[in-house]
Order: C-alpha cells, then structure tokens, then sequence
C-alpha cells in the first residue's frame, strides 16, 4: 500500500516543499530511504521503528521504501521523522490522514514517541504559506514560532500517540492561536546611559550610530567605557518593525538560538571572542550555517580588542559590511545569508594602552605601535563611518550624579530619526541612511555652497577616499535627522568629519 504525506525541507533560509512517499509491500523485512538522504535521514528508520513500537503501533514486517521527492535535493536532519512515521503508519493501515491529507508534518521522534523540536520552522513556514499551504503540523515547543505566519494553521503536538488520536478523530485539534508582534516596552536589558559617567561626546557618538546605522570604532586606553558604551548601544537601537523581526527570527531559527517566545521583539547583540575563525564570523561548516555577522543581522556586531581578532577573519568583513550579505559556499552547498548589522569595535591606541594619554606613559615602542595599529587594514577601517575617541573619565565625573537622561529618552529621539528615514525612503527597499547608495544617496545628501566649501577643505586636508567622503554625508544626514532638519547643514557636515580624524591621529594617514 502506498501512502503520501507532505513535509518541508530547508537549504539555507529557504524552504521547499518535501513529498514523503512510504510503501508497504510483502517480502523479507527491509527498509531502504531514498531520494539523497543524508545520515540523519537514513537513522529515522531506528527512531521511528522504536517510536510506533512504544506508541502502541505494529511495525509493518515486510518491504517498506520510503521516497523523498524531489530526489535530486540533498535531505539533511531529523525533520523527517514526523512524516515517515505518519506515512509508515498510513501505508500499514494503522491510520487515515482524513482531513489532514494536505496537512505538512514537520518533527523529530524520539524513541518513545515524542516529538522534538526542530530548527528552522519560520522559513518552512513562511515558505510554505506561500505556496498554498493551510495546515502545519509540527512540534509543541516550535507552535509559537509558526504561529506568526498570518493564514496559517499551526497544530502543535508532543507525542505520535497524540497525533494518531488527532487524524483518527477521537481527540479534538486545537490548533494554536495566531501570535501577534508586540514590541518590547519600557527599559531594555544591557546598560542604561544614565549608568554612563561622563563621556558625552562619546555618547553622542553612538546616539548618531543608532539613527542611522552606523558602524562605529571606539579607541581609547584601557578603562575607559569602550565596552560600556557598546553595551548601552542595545537599548537605544530603534524598535524592531514586524518584518525585521521575521527576517531576524529567520536566521536565528535556522542556527538554533532561537528563544521560547517564538520571535524576536528585540534587536541581537553579537559579541564573538577575539579567538573566532573566519567560519565563525561569517558563516561556514558542513552545512553552510550562518555566522555571527549574520546573526547580529538587524543589530549590533561587537569586536571587542579589534586587533586581536585574525587578520584574515576581519577582512572577511568587508563584503558584508558593503554588500549586505554574506555567500557561504561549500562543496554540496552555496547560500546567502543577510547581513546587515551595525558593526561597533573597540581598540587600545597600542599594546599597553596608554599611547597619547596624557597622564599615564606609553612603553611601546614605535615599532610596536606601529605593528599593532597595522593589524586592522585601511580599507576595513574606512568602512567605519564614525571614528570615536574615548578618553579616561576623571574622577569629579565619576563622583557626580547619574546623568539626567537615561536611554528611553535617547531612544525617542533614535526612533524619531528613523521615522524621518522611513518616511523619505519609503518604497526603495533601504530603511537607514547607512544604505544610501547611488540614486538615494545623490538625492537625500545634496548640500549647500557652504558646506560644499567646508567639506571639500577637509577632503583635501585628510586626503580621504571617496568612501569616506560619502559616509561622511551620510552621517551628516543623520544629525540632520537627529535635529529634525530637511537639508544638511554647515554643522551637520562639521560634526560628521570629526568623527573621521582619528585614522589621521593614530595610523597616520588618510581615510
């Protein structure tokens, strides 16, 4: 007897439907998977011959073939388990799908007959809704997570007994209720900037880097709030819209870090050990898996001790600090994975710290200072937009109050700013001013005679390249933003060169 049960499969974030075919005929006992399974695959037949046997079922005892179509796409995983019990089950006569024929079955058995969670139930999901499909079925612990897609019916379920019950009609579905998004209110975790002594021009810094997506370099001795402010940067980052949840949630789903709430609400924050690989950062393994910088998509990518991280490891993030998007290409396997996060670094001036302190003496020598600072290459720092010097906080600062505004205040103006870029943007697929390229960018960062004059002094003065001058004026447009201004102003473009001194200061040389 021939039975037919729909599943999904997944190549990166993309899911593509997966037909179960099982067929049960007479013969010696054999059981063969085909349709290019993978070890995981071919292993199902132990864990679902164990999980009918404990669930009460027969395990059919002649020659059973189980076919996954398209035959010509790799299947990778446990997800399935869920399917090929439902098919072997159906094929033996042991159930009937009844008004589940169409359904999709998604999970991973364990031998007793629960059903495991899985990773990637979003894309699947979405992919499938998109298809046509009405009905999911898949494990109780991913029910919340695929109860997002709006039109979908999504049926959690926590052991093959109780889904045999389901289909037979003998225990009523309830099927799960559709989530709704619900933006994270009031303090979030991490550091308040109110926490924050001193540092103002610092905190300026990052208040600019958050209105439009920045990416920041902080540079200053040991001690002095480098990794405080990038831990305060989370909770002034603008909310997260219903579609940059989805597409974060997607990614981190994927890898397997998703949380029990089933979505993101809030923006990631990546803070990888300086002893990461190359594969780590961007993506890599067996199975082309995504890397930090696609997991800090939507958020903030933290390397903390910049020059300690290989080098090879930060000039693979010039691609997706340009482009957006990170290509992982492997033998059996090529996939693009987003990757548009903020990027925020921290770095000593030299080995010991104090290079250009003015109370504490450096004991580098200019050898070493200088092998130390050509660790991180000029192009990769000039995809830096804002260069921040942070100096140490005196103690008449760290004696004083916590400062009055603390980062809900900062955050409304974030997302003020935001709003702006939203509004003006709207329709060209760019949602900050980091990502004002071409047409955009000729259109929303046109300046006046004046700053013309300004900006083209310190052009010549700091021999910058023409990446720097155009992420100057994207910052600039940002402060605009951030000041409620139409046009980019003389002390628009004032402030954001500034912030692009600092590669002259310490590496001597243009940006």
């Amino acid at each position: 007897m021939l039975a037919t049960v729909k599943s999904y499969g997944l190549a990166g974030l993309a899911g593509y439907p997966v037909m179960v075919e099982v067929d049960s005929s007479p013969g010696l006992p054999h059981w063969e998977v085909v349709g290019l399974p993978d070890a995981a695959v071919k292993e199902s037949r132990e864990r679902v011959r164990a999980a009918l046997k404990n669930s009460g079922f027969a395990y059919p005892q002649g020659r059973l073939v189980v076919n996954l179509a398209p035959a010509d796409l790799r299947k990778e995983g446990p997800i399935y388990d869920l399917a090929i019990a439902v098919g072997t089950l159906a094929a033996s006569g042991q159930a009937e799908l009844r008004e589940f024929s169409e359904a999709t079955f998604i999970g991973e058995l364990s031998l007793d007959g629960q059903i495991r969670p899985v990773n990637g139930i979003l894309p699947m999901a979405i992919d499938a809704r998109q298809r046509g499909v009405k009905t999911m079925v898949v494990p109780q612990e991913n029910a919340a997570e695929a109860a997002y897609v709006e039109g979908l019916r999504v049926l959690g379920v926590g052991t093959l007994t109780e889904l045999t019950e389901i289909l037979e009609g003998t225990v009523r579905a309830k099927f799960a209720l559709p989530a709704k998004f619900g933006k994270k209110q009031g303090k979030r975790e991490g550091v308040d900037f109110c926490e924050i002594k001193g540092q103002q021009n610092a905190k300026r810094a990052m208040e600019i880097a958050a209105a439009g997506g920045h990416n920041v370099l902080l540079i200053g001795p040991p001690g002095s709030g480098k990794t405080m402010l990038a831990r305060a940067l989370p909770t002034i980052l603008p909310d997260l819209t219903f579609e940059e949840a989805l597409e974060v949630t997607k990614i981190h789903s994927v890898a397997g870090q998703l949380r029990e709430s089933g979505i993101l609400c809030e923006r990631p924050y990546r803070s990888p050990h300086h002893s990461a690989s190359t594969a780590a950062l961007t993506g890599g393994g067996m199975r082309a898996r995504p890397g930090e910088v696609s997991l800090a998509h939507g958020g903030v990518l933290f390397l903390d001790e910049l020059p300690e991280f290989r080098r090879e490891a930060l000039e693979a993030l010039r691609q997706p600090i340009e482009d957006g998007f990170v290509s992982v290409a492997r033998v059996n396997a090529k996939v693009e994975y987003p990757a548009r996060f903020m990027l925020v670094a921290s770095m000593n001036p030299c080995p010991c710290g104090n290079y250009g302190d003015p109370e504490r003496p450096c004991t580098c020598t200019p050898y070493q200072i200088s092998r130390y600072l050509a660790r991180i290459s000029g192009p990769l720092l000039d995809r830096i937009d804002l260069h921040v010097e942070v100096a140490r906080p005196k103690y008449e600062e760290l004696h004083t109050a916590p400062a009055p505004e603390d980062s809900q205040a900062v955050r409304r103006r974030v997302n003020a700013a935001r709003a702006l870029q939203k509004e003006r943007l709207a329709g060209s697929g760019i949602f900050s001013n980091s990502q004002l390229f071409g047409e955009a960018f000729e259109r929303h960062c046109a300046i006046g005679k004046q700053a013309s004059e300004l900006l083209k002094a310190a052009f010549t003065a700091l021999n910058m390249s023409a990446r720097s001058y155009k992420r100057i004026l994207m910052v600039a447009r940002t402060i605009a933003d951030l000041a409620e201004e139409q046009s980019i102003r003389e002390e628009h473009i004032a402030e954001a060169i500034q912030y692009r001194t600092m590669d002259r200061k310490y590496w001597g040389g243009g940006a």
